[in-house]
């Protein structure tokens, strides 16, 4: 069996960090590959000069890909700034059906319930991330697919970005 690979890119405004990792049998990560380089474009997070800095994001993930031995095909971006905010939400949905079963639909029906939430027009939701869910008061719930239940909440962290 093959083992996964994740690869993790942190574009930070003084340097640039690509780490790519095996995920094992026993589910544990082993860090195979590490790459980094100036952030070369970049001024306070923001990207100034387009050219500069994909050089200096592809020196950083050559230099972890020649350590691991392996080709990225993608990787998981952290990035941050001023341009970057994070505001929390709820949202709420009624489960109908006769058997009361929560689907992936409903899932999708409470996020979006969450998302509708007002931000400046100056920025634009990058990404929402479901925190917990309740089902009929009962928290802490990671994944609700196929319980049963009359009303399902989500906490959702919500980033956004400057447009």
């Amino acid at each position: 069996m093959e083992s996964e690979m994740l690869v993790g890119l942190d574009i930070g405004t003084t340097k640039i960090a690509c780490i790519i990792s095996e995920l094992d049998a026993n589910g544990e990560l082993k860090i195979v590959g590490v790459g980094m380089s100036a952030s070369d474009g970049l001024r306070k997070g923001v990207v100034v000069n387009i050219d500069k800095t994909v050089r200096s994001i592809r020196t950083a993930v050559e230099e972890a890909e020649l350590m691991a031995g392996v080709d990225v095909e993608s990787v998981i971006v952290g990035i941050a700034g001023d341009h970057i905010r994070a505001i929390n939400s709820k949202g709420v949905v009624a489960i109908s059906r006769d058997d009361n079963e929560i689907t992936e639909l409903d899932v999708v029906r409470a996020i979006d319930a969450a998302k509708a939430v007002s931000i400046p027009m100056d920025r634009e939701i990058l990404h929402v991330i479901p925190q917990e869910f309740v089902v009929d008061e009962q928290k802490g719930i990671k994944d609700p697919i196929g319980m049963c239940g009359v009303r399902l909440e989500t906490q959702v962290h919500i980033i956004t970005g400057a447009v």
